[in-house]
């Protein structure tokens, strides 16, 4: 069966992982969007690290998960938000004001809310986690 959303597949997958106390957790099938997202959350100290994994498909992702996420997951449909915007999306998507973190994609690639604002510029939302 075809998975119509692979990052929220992938979110998905690492939430229960987490919940249950995994340390590695497979992604599958990769993409550059889930790279991106987990680059970020790498960044922002989510997750000890990642790596791709070329098996002649789609590829994977090997994950390093360190308990640090509550909860993560996709933005469907995707918010369109502007430079100004991120304190609305955080207060709808996030616990508590600077806990967790937005993803947003941009002209400038995939960053975190805070970068984005830092740079001024918008975006769309698409997952969060804290």
């Amino acid at each position: 069966m075809a998975d119509n959303d692979p990052l929220a597949s992938a979110l998905s997958g690492l939430d229960n992982a987490e919940s249950v106390g995994h340390l590695e957790q497979t992604i599958q099938p990769a993409s550059n969007e889930i790279g991106s997202v987990l680059e970020v959350f790498y960044d922002r100290g989510y997750v000890d690290g990642f790596q791709f994994v070329d098996d002649g498909k789609a590829g994977r992702f090997e994950v390093e998960l360190k308990g640090a996420i509550n909860e993560c997951g996709a933005v469907k449909p995707r918010y369109s938000a502007g430079a100004d915007e991120f304190e609305k999306w955080e207060k709808r998507f996030l616990p508590a004001r600077d806990y967790g973190t937005l993803i947003v994609t941009t002209s400038h690639g995939v960053m975190s809310h805070y970068e984005a604002r830092e740079q001024g510029i918008g975006g769309q939302v698409i997952a969060y986690v804290y």
